[in-house]
């Protein structure tokens, strides 16, 4: 039984949720290989331009490792699955697909890093998210201390990860942590919306963009204007762009090809 299901979601947008709705959604190493495929599927695809990935049912988003078949691994084992881990997250950041993590439940320890790991965050209102390592003896290990400085800023990270405390979804819009809360009912509908908004644009040039944001954050700010450069010349020859013009010049929405 795949524990990772797809849908299409309308032109250029794809549905995934982990379906493993009665163990709280957890990253076990099927669906983490499953994901990896997901991953690697519409990173070389020109025709899946936006992935929301979800949680079944209401309660959970995504619970983090499946602690119960963690408990049989062996370090090696442990040291394997968070490579995995690793690469697939990095896979997500890295793909010219725009990804959107539509937190529908809660979301703790790997749960929270594989939302960081997305390009945007809705929230459910009953959205609680966390990475609540250390009260289990350990640290994040699927980027966490890092994602989560780098979006929120090191003294509110620190508060997270050091207490390990979960924050509901009012919170973690309130520090950065979640780009949108969604009313009652209305999150993938809403996730659904954002995702065909950016859908619509030339693909080439939200790749782009998506890049040039996220290479450029560690950089001193003259070499991110040069990254920055780089990127535009990218899209600076592309039949989009000429498409782009034409259709503002005409008054019509524009009919991008991804090249």
């Amino acid at each position: 039984m795949p524990e990772l299901m797809t849908q299409p979601r309308g032109s250029g947008v794809e549905l995934w949720t982990i379906a493993g709705e009665a163990r709280r959604n957890p990253i076990s190493r099927a669906l983490l290989a499953e994901l990896g495929e997901g991953v690697a599927r519409v990173s070389s695809s020109r025709e899946v331009r936006v992935v929301i990935l979800t949680g079944a049912g209401h309660r959970a988003f995504c619970s983090g490792a499946d602690l119960k078949e963690r408990a049989t691994m062996s370090e090696v084992e442990v040291r394997g699955f968070l490579d995995g881990l690793r690469r697939t997250f990095r896979a997500i950041e890295t793909s010219d697909a725009v990804f959107i993590a539509a937190v529908n439940g809660s979301a703790f320890g790997g749960g929270t890093e594989l939302a960081l790991a997305c390009d945007l965050r809705l929230a459910a209102p009953s959205a609680e998210l966390g990475l609540t390592e250390v009260k289990l003896g350990i640290i994040p290990g699927g980027g966490g201390t890092q994602r989560l400085a780098r979006l929120i800023g090191p003294g509110h990270a620190r508060d997270l990860i050091l207490t390990g405390r979960r924050v509901a979804a009012a919170e973690a819009l309130s520090l950065g942590l979640v780009n949108r809360v969604s009313e009652e009912g209305k999150l993938i509908e809403d996730s659904a919306a954002l995702a065909a908004e950016i859908a619509a644009n030339a693909p080439v040039a939200v790749a782009a963009a998506k890049h040039a944001i996220s290479e450029g954050l560690s950089l001193p700010l003259d070499d991110a204007l040069r990254l920055e450069l780089s990127h535009y010349e990218k899209v600076l020859g592309t039949e989009d762009r000429l498409e782009g013009l034409r259709a503002f010049a005409e008054k019509r929405p524009p009919a991008f090809k991804g090249r």
